[in-house]
């Protein structure tokens, strides 16, 4: 007996994870929203290269400066995830070491944005 797919199935692109496009559109979208949060990071770290501490905690310490600083940090590691994800799941072929994998790469990402949160908080707030 054939199955019929309806048309409307093929254009929502769903493959067999069931959310290939909106995984396609969310690193469409960090892609390009990284690029001017790096060139600003890059900017500010070049800017920066001959400053002191207190200078450089006195730039880091303005709230947009931190706020673009924080939205880079958040949005790379989100990318970084995604990606990592992806080459997890098409590379890794035992289902236990991918589980695990996909657990130490989560774990990884939570930890490195914690600790790059808490950092640019404490000196941005001045702690």
């Amino acid at each position: 007996m054939a199955q019929m797919q309806t048309p409307l199935r093929k254009v929502r692109g769903l493959g067999s994870a069931k959310d290939g496009t909106a995984h396609f559109w969310r690193v469409r979208v960090t892609s390009v929203a990284l690029v001017p949060l790096s060139l600003f990071a890059i900017g500010l770290v070049v800017s920066l290269i001959d400053a002191g501490y207190a200078e450089t905690r006195a730039v880091l310490a303005q709230p947009i400066v931190a706020l673009l600083l924080g939205l880079f940090v958040v949005i790379s590691l989100d990318h970084m995830r995604s990606g990592m994800e992806e080459i997890i799941q098409d590379y890794v072929h035992g289902e236990l070491a991918k589980v695990v994998l996909l657990m130490l790469n989560l774990f990884f990402i939570i930890i490195l944005g914690a600790a790059s949160i808490f950092a640019l908080l404490k000196i941005a707030f001045g702690g």
